[in-house]
C-alpha cells in the first residue's frame, strides 16, 4: 500500500513538472498559441546563420525541398507576431515566406540559392524568458562556433536551459539534415542505448541509397484544351492544376517523397509527352488529375482508373511493333535486343506487374477520398486512357469530382475542398509506398529497420522440447 502511494506521488509530481515545463514555454496543449517575434539571418565563414526568436520551445520540423530549392522549417503551434518583417537573404539564403498550414502550424521558407547541409538547435534567449531556434545552413567544421548563448551559438548535439520553476534543464532534440530529414519527437534518454544493426549485404545487392521516391503528378487538359466546362464556366484545366499543385507542395513536404508535375502553368501537352516526362524523371508512379463532366447534371462522385487489360495489349503491339526506337523498361530492361518472342514475354511480365501496382495503390487512393466526400465508383475502374499506358511506371487517373454537377463545380473552386482533395490523395500514395516501399528508397530503410527493430524486440522463444506422438 505504502509503495503504491509513493508511486501515485510520483506520477503526480511529474505531471505537475511537465505542466510547468509547457507553462515556462508558452506552448502548452490547448493553451495560447506560441509566437514568432523576429527572424535574423547573419553569415560568417562561408555559413549562414537564421535565427528564430520566439515565445517558447515547441514541436518543429526541418527539412529541405528541390526545384527551387528551400529550407523548410515548420513550428508547430505557432503563429506570426503582430509586426514582424522578414529579412533581406544573405549568404547562402536568398530570401523568405511565412505561411500558415492547417493545425496552428507555422511554415518559414528560406530560399537557397544551393543546397547545403542543414541542421538546428534551440537556444535560451539572452535576457527573456523567450527561446531561440538557430538554423545552420552550411559546412560549419571549419569555423569556430560563436559562444554559447549568443544568438549566433550553434549546437551539434542537444541545447540546454532551464525553465523558469524547473530545478533540471530541459532538453531539446536538434535537427541534422542533409536532405529534407526531419526529427519530430523528442530524443531518448541518454540511458538508453539504441542497439547497433550491422546488416550483411551481398555484393549484388541493389544500392540502400535512402532516395525519395518520386510522383509524377499530372494536371489534365491545359492551353487550347480547356477539358470539360461546368455551367458555370469552370474549367478543368484551372481547377486539376490547383489540386496538382497543392498536391506536389504536400508530396514534397513529406521527408521521402517528391514531386514532379508535368505541367505548372497553362500549357498544353500531347498525352504521351506526359507519360515521357514521367519517364525522364524516372518515376515511381504517375497520377493523373481530372474533373469528370457528363449530360446527367445530378451525377456527383470521384473515381479512379487504371489501365485495362486490353488497353495493355493495344499498348504492347505498339512498343513491340516500334521496339528498335523504345526507350529501356524501368530497371534497365531493352527490347530492341531481343527476338520478338522475348521481347514479348518480357514486355507482357512488366506490364501485368505494373497494372497490379496501380490496382494496389489506386485502392489506396479511392479509399482516402472516400473520407472526404461521395465516391461515384466505390471499386476501381480500368479504361485505355493514354497517359496510363506506361508499361513499367505504375499510373492512376483520378477524377475527383464531376464538373457537370452544380455542387461538384462551387466545391472544385474552393481553395479548401482543393486542399481536401490533395490530401486525401497524398494520404493514398503515402499508405501505399509505406506498404510497398520501392528498392532503396527511405521508405525501404524504415520497413527494414522497423522489422529488425521487432525482431530485436521479440523475447527469446522457448527452446524446451517435448516428447510424445508422432501425428
Amino acid at each position: 500500500m505504502i509503495k503504491k502511494a509513493f508511486q501515485i506521488g510520483v506520477v503526480a509530481s511529474l505531471m505537475v513538472a511537465v505542466n510547468l515545463a509547457w507553462a515556462a514555454a508558452g506552448t502548452e496543449p490547448g493553451g495560447p498559441m506560441g509566437q514568432l517575434r523576429g527572424v535574423r539571418v547573419s553569415t560568417s565563414a562561408g555559413v549562414t546563420q537564421v535565427t528564430l526568436d520566439l515565445t517558447g520551445t515547441t514541436n518543429q520540423k526541418l527539412f529541405t525541398l528541390d526545384h527551387p530549392e528551400r529550407a523548410v522549417i515548420d513550428l508547430g503551434h505557432t503563429r506570426l507576431g503582430d509586426g514582424v518583417r522578414l529579412p533581406l537573404g544573405a549568404g547562402v539564403v536568398s530570401g523568405f515566406r511565412v505561411g500558415t498550414q492547417p493545425g496552428g502550424t507555422l511554415r518559414v521558407v528560406m530560399q537557397l540559392k544551393t543546397l547545403t547541409p542543414t541542421r538546428s538547435a534551440w537556444l535560451q534567449a539572452p535576457g527573456s524568458a523567450g527561446r531561440q531556434l538557430v538554423i545552420t545552413l552550411g559546412d560549419a567544421s571549419n569555423s569556430a562556433p560563436p559562444a554559447a548563448g549568443t544568438a549566433g551559438a550553434m549546437t551539434t548535439g542537444r541545447a540546454a536551459a532551464t525553465a523558469p520553476g524547473m530545478t533540471a534543464p530541459a532538453t531539446t532534440p536538434v535537427s541534422m539534415t542533409t536532405a529534407r530529414t526531419s526529427v519530430i519527437a523528442p530524443a531518448a534518454p541518454p540511458a538508453e542505448i539504441e542497439p547497433t544493426l550491422r546488416t550483411i549485404r551481398a555484393p549484388h545487392a541493389p544500392v540502400d541509397s535512402g532516395r525519395d521516391v518520386v510522383i509524377a503528378v499530372d494536371a489534365g487538359h491545359g492551353g487550347q484544351d480547356p477539358g470539360a466546362i461546368g455551367r458555370g464556366g469552370t474549367r478543368e484545366k484551372d481547377v486539376v492544376l490547383a489540386i496538382a499543385r497543392a498536391l506536389a507542395e504536400r508530396i514534397n513536404g513529406e521527408p521521402g517523397m517528391r514531386a514532379v508535375l508535368t505541367r505548372d502553368r497553362d500549357e498544353f501537352l500531347v498525352l504521351r509527352d506526359r507519360i515521357g516526362r514521367a519517364r525522364i524523371a524516372k518515376a515511381d508512379l504517375f497520377v493523373s488529375i481530372h474533373a469528370d463532366s457528363i449530360a446527367n447534371r445530378d451525377v456527383s462522385g470521384a473515381s479512379v482508373y487504371v489501365l485495362s487489360e486490353h488497353g495493355a495489349s493495344n499498348e504492347a503491339a505498339r512498343w513491340l511493333a516500334d521496339r528498335e526506337n523504345a526507350a529501356d523498361l524501368m530497371g534497365g530492361v531493352k527490347l530492341d535486343d531481343k527476338d520478338k518472342q522475348l521481347a514479348s514475354v518480357l514486355l507482357d511480365l512488366s506490364q501485368s506487374a505494373n497494372i497490379s501496382a496501380s490496382m494496389t495503390a489506386a485502392q489506396r487512393v479511392i479509399g482516402s477520398l472516400d473520407a472526404v466526400g461521395q465516391v461515384r465508383k466505390a471499386q476501381v475502374q480500368q479504361a485505355g486512357f493514354v497517359v496510363l499506358k506506361s508499361p513499367d511506371i505504375p499510373s492512376m487517373l483520378v477524377e475527383t469530382a464531376y464538373i457537370s454537377n452544380p455542387d461538384e463545380e462551387v466545391a472544385l473552386r474552393n481553395t479548401r475542398h482543393q486542399g481536401a482533395l490533395a490530401e486525401a490523395i497524398f494520404n493514398g500514395l503515402r499508405g501505399y509506398f509505406e506498404s510497398n516501399p520501392p528498392v532503396g528508397t527511405r521508405f525501404a530503410q524504415q520497413v527494414r529497420r522497423s522489422t529488425m527493430a521487432s525482431v530485436l524486440a521479440a523475447p527469446a522463444s522457448d527452446a524446451t522440447t517435448t516428447t510424445g506422438h508422432t501425428r
